[in-house]
Parts: C-alpha cells; structure tokens; sequence
C-alpha cells in the first residue's frame, strides 16, 4: 500500500470534502480573495490620497511662501520710499537753509525766508524797496538747482510800479555793453547794469549764459 501526503488547507476540501464543504471552502477561498481585493483598493486609494495631500500641502507652502516673498518685497519698498522722501525733504531743508544764508551773505536783508520743494524756491518776508525784492528773487534764481522762484516778499516802502526793473537771461556771447546796448542804445551804460545786480554780480566781465539780470 503506498504513502500518501494529504493536503490540508482549505483547497483540500474542495477536492476531498463533500458537496456542502467543496461550497464552503470556495466560499471562503471567494471571501478571502475579496478581503485581500479590498485590501490592496483600499490601500492603493490611501497611496493616492497621501500623494495627494503631499501636492497640496506643498502647493499650499509654496504659496505661503510667495506671499511671504511678496509681503517682504513690499515692504522693503515701503521703506525704500519712506527713506527716500525722508532724504529728499532733508536735503530740500538743507537747501533752504543754504538759500537763506547766501541772502543774508549779500546783504539783501536778514528777515528773508526761505522753502525748497521739486526745484521751487519759495521767499517770503520783508525787504526794503523794489530793488531789494528784485535782488533777493535774481540772486535765489541763479543758484544751481533753483528751478523757479515764487516770491511773497513784502516792500518796506511804498514805490511806483515804474520802478520794477525788466529781466534779461543772459545769451552766449553777451557782454554788460552789448546788453546795455541792447536796452539803452548806449553800451557805455553798463555799468548801471553792474549796479543793478549787485551784490551777485562781483566782476562786470563775469557773465554766464542762463543767468537772470535786472535791467533798471
């Protein structure tokens, strides 16, 4: 009589057992392969759903991430132009203050004062005649970075409108005898032009062009 090995997990009665157990056992063999279906569905959606998350966790860092940028660079432009207009207004009351002594340096009068904004000059207090006031605008004007003057000055005496002077900008090749030819006929007359404008004129041969003069 020969050996035989028997099989005994649950295929075996699926092979040896009867009708009723050959049924259960492939049951159960079913139930098992469904379990293990399951298993591997449940597992492969929870892989997906992890990656997933992963993507919008790092889109949603890498976001906070551009907006921290963003934020930063923002703010250091605030700073920037707070800075800036911060050193502009410095600077314009530094050239203030500058304009101020150089009228109080020619003697054109000691209650002058003086605000610097965009290139604008503006003067005000009280000066002693028409002359005086013309000085005070033409010596301002003529200083680098002045780019205009607006002039609120007050006349000490009263004077006719006759003595407002007229203002000539100086051309290339101008001489005070060309200009005092130009206005009176006669260019040995420069000399009132000299005098008209000083203190800021120191040397009648010095002239530039772009320079404002009163002509009397």
């Amino acid at each position: 009589m020969g050996v035989f090995d028997f099989i005994r997990d649950a295929g075996s009665k699926i092979l040896t057992g009867g009708k009723d157990e050959k049924f259960e056992a492939a049951r159960e063999a079913a139930a098992k392969a469904k379990e293990r279906a399951e298993a591997s569905s449940a597992a492969t959606k929870a892989r997906s759903a992890a990656a997933a998350a992963g993507k919008r966790a790092n889109a949603a860092a890498e976001q906070a991430k551009e907006k921290a940028a963003a934020a930063k660079e923002a703010a250091d432009e605030r700073r920037a132009a707070a800075k800036a207009a911060f050193d502009e207004r410095r600077a314009e009351a530094r050239k203030a203050d500058e304009l101020e002594d150089y009228v109080k340096d020619l003697g054109l009068g000691d209650d002058i004062d003086v605000r610097f904004d965009d290139g604008v000059a503006y003067v005000s207090g009280t000066v002693e005649d028409q002359a005086a006031l013309e000085r005070v605008v033409l010596a301002v004007g003529n200083v680098e970075g002045v780019e205009k003057v607006d002039e609120e000055l007050e006349i000490a005496a009263s004077e006719d409108a006759a003595a407002v002077a007229q203002m000539y900008t100086v051309k290339p090749g101008d001489s005070l005898s060309a200009i005092a030819q130009q206005f009176y006929g006669d260019a040995n007359r420069y000399p009132e032009i000299f005098e008209a404008n000083k203190p800021m004129l120191t040397d009648p041969n010095l002239i530039y062009p772009g320079q404002t003069l009163r002509i009397p």
